[in-house]
């Protein structure tokens, strides 16, 4: 298709382009009984595993917030600065759970190991992201909290990390916290780009900017990074094992990108808000993808149809990439990735 760019691989540690719908190309059309019904545009690419672009749609260094797709690069920094967790807890260190009993369970467990409760979370209070985890959390009485809120392991895993770096408590989800810092620096190093802005996640946290090739090439590290067993291991590759280990706690039940480190071996992949979607594979092979409207719909047919081109079988992601457009809740189209 048109607006395949050629691609400077030395732009990428320079400065970004700060509109995302500048250059945005045609990612993904929603058919509908045989009409093109609309189109998603935006940006990806996809990184051979010697770190050269394979294939890029759209503008690769379009500056980004990559949004939850940094979870596991902040982890990494977590790691670095005295966090030690199990790998079920780094995996909630890296998700953005539905907030369903297990995920609740771990995230109280990973407070309750470093001496801290519900009440040190300063995340923003929601409601959980599964239906049915919902809707028992309101039978039970409860109302929006940090605890059901899809960052709350992140935002346990930050707390931890002060206790075992010895900083404060206080402000730790701020930009100028000692934490928040520190995985700045960590952002910047693992994705090559100068972090040029800084804002307020969702969820009250940091949040840092990045480029779209440099959030591939920083899970291309993490795919490639060796996946030694127990606590001895490099940060980049404890989070890959983590994460390629545990994908239910990444995400949850029915989620796109449990789905996706369920069906091939060694994947790290994580959805951001915004249409943002990140996958490194055990080969250094990397995808990122940013839909420019923000929506959430294409992202899982377009990174199912990137993951091919980065060499994965289709076979093993087709069907999760599928996705449905419905008529009186049947199948009457779908979103097809324009790649």
């Amino acid at each position: 298709m048109g607006g395949v760019a050629a691609h400077d691989g030395g732009r990428a540690a320079g400065a970004g382009h700060g509109d995302i719908s500048r250059d945005a190309v045609p990612l993904a059309r929603v058919v509908r009984g045989g009409l093109v019904e609309s189109v998603h545009t935006g940006h990806v690419v996809v990184l051979a595993p010697d770190g050269d672009v394979r294939l890029a749609l759209g503008d690769p260094d379009a500056t980004i917030w990559a949004r939850s797709s940094l979870k596991p690069l902040q982890a990494v920094g977590m790691l670095r600065h005295g966090l030690d967790l199990d790998d079920e807890w780094l995996a909630l260190a890296c998700a953005s759970h539905n907030a369903e009993a297990r995920h609740v369970e771990g995230v109280r467990a990973l407070l309750a190991a470093h001496g801290l409760t519900e009440q040190d979370l300063d995340n923003t209070p929601d409601w959980p992201l599964d239906p049915e985890a919902a809707w028992a959390w309101r039978e039970q009485g409860n109302g929006r909290e940090p605890i059901t809120q899809n960052c709350s392991g992140k935002h346990a895993a930050m707390l931890a990390t002060c206790v075992a770096a010895g900083w404060p408590v206080a402000g730790y989800r701020l930009p100028t916290h000692p934490l928040q810092r520190a995985l700045h620096a960590a952002v910047a190093e693992l994705t090559g780009v100068p972090v040029e802005h800084t804002t307020v996640d969702g969820c009250g946290a940091a949040l840092f900017s990045t480029t779209l090739v440099g959030l591939a090439r920083s899970f291309g590290l993490l795919g490639r990074a060796p996946h030694d067993s127990g606590h001895a291991g490099t940060p980049e590759g404890r989070v890959a094992r983590a994460m390629s280990t545990h994908p239910w706690l990444v995400a949850g039940t029915g989620r796109d990108a449990t789905r996706f480190m369920q069906a091939v071996p060694g994947l790290v992949a994580k959805d951001g808000a915004d249409g943002v979607y990140a996958a490194g594979l055990p080969d250094g092979g990397a995808v990122a993808i940013k839909i420019a409207d923000g929506s959430a719909r294409p992202r899982a047919a377009v990174l199912a149809a990137a993951l091919a081109v980065a060499g994965v079988d289709p076979a093993l992601v087709a069907p999760i990439g599928a996705t449905a457009v419905l008529g009186h809740g049947e199948a009457v189209g779908s979103v097809e990735p324009c790649l």
